[in-house]
């Protein structure tokens, strides 16, 4: 019985983190053309409220320049994708692993958490949510795990 349900279990949490994983996939995918979509956005604003002062063109896209590399999330992507492959092995492991894999569901937050505060996108930010979500059902199923 116990077999069967940790079979079951480990198939759950599999199917939740290919579904993050997707996700990642795609908030990669939107964050590029976000950054181009931004810029010119933004540039446009920053014209407008500026149009009083003296600020060179040049200075106008180094401050562009620094905003889009503090709201860059790849790094963020590339430490998501290394803790859902690092969770898919725990699972796949023989011993238990309840209190590492929730210590992954926090890494996993974390990081979403980071992608949905600096991301300048709505969309970025529900499919972040989107990973909060399916990472609190996971984290829900592993407390199961003894």
């Amino acid at each position: 019985m116990k077999l069967n349900e940790g079979k079951e279990l480990s198939k759950d949490l599999s199917n939740r983190i290919n579904e993050i994983k997707k996700t990642v996939k795609e908030i990669n995918t939107n964050a590029r053309e976000s950054v181009v979509e931004h810029h010119s956005l933004l540039k446009e604003r920053i014209k407008l409220l500026l149009q009083d002062t003296n600020i060179t063109p040049e200075r106008l896209d180094v401050e562009l320049a620094l905003l889009a590399d503090k709201s860059d999330i790849s790094e963020e992507c590339v430490r998501l994708n290394s803790h859902l492959k690092f969770f898919n092995e725990c699972i796949n492991h023989d011993e238990s692993n309840g209190r590492r894999l929730n210590f992954l569901c926090q890494e996993i937050n974390r990081e979403a958490n980071t992608i949905a505060s600096k991301t300048l996108s709505t969309e970025i930010s529900h499919k972040a949510i989107f990973i909060k979500e399916e990472t609190e059902k996971i984290r829900e199923q592993i407390q199961n795990i003894e």
